[in-house]
């Protein structure tokens, strides 16, 4: 068994979604998630079909988002792993239950925008996902000072009130 460390490549601002699922129809299922959670959002998703064809499965409703989603999962290529790629000014927080709920998804390893690399175990069989490093490491303990920045800048952003 080999191990490489896979960097998801994208734009700063992007957000991004990767998960695992079982079976050919997540992808039209997560599509349908998507745009019935956010009316206008715009994407790309792809999926590593595990057995048959073995193709990268995509779709969208933005090609630059589809072509993020589908090369980052050529990269991955493990089996039934799926990537969404949102465009700017979309959000994780605002699909990712939607997207939990759709039954044939089994695992979401993360939603971030952060610089991230994906674990990737290679074996005589496939490739298989066994983490994600997502951003970096604390660089120490919040004081009072950023506790308040932390709960202001929610509010700044509407995310409390």
């Amino acid at each position: 068994m080999e191990i490489e460390l896979v960097q998801i490549q994208k734009p700063e601002a992007i957000n991004f979604i990767l998960g695992q699922s079982h079976f050919i129809k997540t992808v039209e299922d997560l599509h349908e998630a998507l745009v019935n959670a956010v009316p206008g959002i715009q994407f790309g998703l792809a999926f590593c079909e595990a057995s048959g064809k073995c193709l990268v499965r995509y779709s969208g409703t933005n090609p630059q988002m589809q072509e993020l989603a589908t090369q980052n999962a050529l990269a991955i290529g493990a089996g039934h792993s799926f990537l969404i790629f949102l465009g700017e000014g979309y959000y994780p927080i605002n699909i990712l239950n939607a997207v939990k709920n759709v039954p044939e998804v089994a695992r979401v390893y993360c939603a971030t925008a952060n610089p991230t690399q994906v674990l990737v175990a290679q074996t005589g069989q496939g490739r298989g996902i066994l983490g994600v490093v997502d951003g970096s490491s604390p660089a120490g303990v919040e004081d009072q000072p950023e506790k308040d920045w932390r709960k202001n800048f929610l509010r700044m952003i509407g995310y409390k009130l």
